[in-house]
């Protein structure tokens, strides 16, 4: 058996990316050639080889493709469908173009696109559909995947790395003068609710008070500049000023810091195909206060403290009390502890990969 994991773009520090890259090492632990291709590669060490050449490897009847369908890609889906081998969909989920509409017409389009690339995907009838979450599984249901096709299996990520690595002191020392840190790690864009978080993040300065700061922890983009000048309105106008706190594109030893720093880690985001700052979270003992949007009621479980709602004082009274009830903040760190080490360490979600893939492998 030979097998390709077919991606448009693999990069450092992109949950994608980490997903396809421990996909390929855990393959080869297995003693399968396994080859990344994709269109563009930047920053890691993978060898990678264009998506044209995927059949020809391993295109034989006895072999693997595994497809990471996080965004429109047609080529990907005419190599799935003249593969003759086990195909595998692995579903990321995409941003629903509504998100962008009125500010990036370009993001607009390209997820408009990958949406619609849903059911002729679902129509492949691959011979399995490996969601990210059930809340993506949803999506492949939907389509016409029937059930029996589909199973869940979190993403593959780097949170040990992050458990092991070493923090940035200087950012550290910068951040621990006493203040309340809160804390939201995500892609500064416009599903991930960043106006709904500072109205959050306003309404416990105002209700609770003085010393407190929120670090927004992501990477922007240029194109989404309108999204940024209406994150920096809302700032205005709570004149929160200094309170609120961008790290643009840290290193793993800045985000760390943040993680340690923080007090709570708060995100309103409006959709997720799982969150993985979540988990990185709970792994590090950040209390988690979210939005149960889309897939992150499922990611958090009993590891956080999750609202349907988005009135602004529950989350503010939320972090009020993990501000004061050490008792309940303990508890709650030990459960999401708990939860990661149960269903996101890597071990388990190794034992859950092969399990799924045993009729193949």
């Amino acid at each position: 058996m030979k097998a390709a994991i077919l991606t448009p773009v693999v990069t450092c520090a992109d949950a994608v990316s980490n997903d396809v890259l421990a996909m390929a090492q855990l393959l080869r632990e297995r003693g399968i050639d396994t080859r990344v291709c994709c269109n563009v590669a930047v920053g890691i060490a993978e060898s990678t080889y264009p998506l044209d050449t995927a059949l020809d490897f391993a295109g034989a009847p006895g072999d693997l493709l595994i497809y990471h369908f996080s965004v429109g890609w047609p080529a990907a889906l005419d190599v799935l469908k003249r593969a003759r081998g086990f195909r595998v969909v692995r579903y990321h989920n995409i941003t629903p173009p509504k998100f962008f509409a009125g500010i990036a017409q370009d993001y607009e389009v390209a997820c408009a696109s990958g949406r619609a690339e849903i059911a002729p995907v679902a129509r492949l009838g691959c011979e399995l559909y490996l969601c990210a979450s059930a809340y993506n599984a949803e999506d492949m249901l939907a389509a016409g995947v029937p059930l029996e096709r589909t199973a869940v299996l979190a993403p593959f990520h780097r949170v040990e790395h992050l458990i092991e690595a070493e923090a940035d002191f200087d950012l550290l020392d910068e951040l621990g003068n006493g203040a309340f840190n809160v804390v939201m790690v995500g892609r500064v864009a416009p599903n991930k609710g960043h106006c709904e978080l500072i109205d959050a993040f306003a309404a416990y300065v105002d209700g609770y008070g003085d010393p407190a700061r929120l670090l927004i922890v992501g990477k922007s983009d240029p194109r989404l500049h309108a999204y940024m000048q209406q994150i920096q309105a809302r700032i205005d106008t709570h004149r929160l000023g200094a309170r609120v706190r961008w790290l643009d594109s840290v290193s793993e030893a800045k985000l760390k810091a943040a993680y340690l720093a923080s007090h709570a880690f708060m995100t309103m985001s409006q959709h997720e195909g799982f969150c993985v700052p979540l988990i990185e979270a709970m792994a590090l003992g950040v209390p988690v206060v979210a939005h149960g949007s889309s897939a992150i009621r499922e990611t958090a479980g009993a590891g956080g403290i999750v609202w349907d709602e988005t009135d602004p004082w529950l989350y503010a009274a939320s972090l009020a009390r993990l501000g004061t009830d050490a008792h309940f903040r303990n508890d709650l760190r030990d459960a999401a502890r708990l939860r990661y080490e149960r269903e996101f360490a890597p071990a388990v979600l190794r034992e859950r990969f092969f399990k799924i893939l045993e009729p193949v492998l």
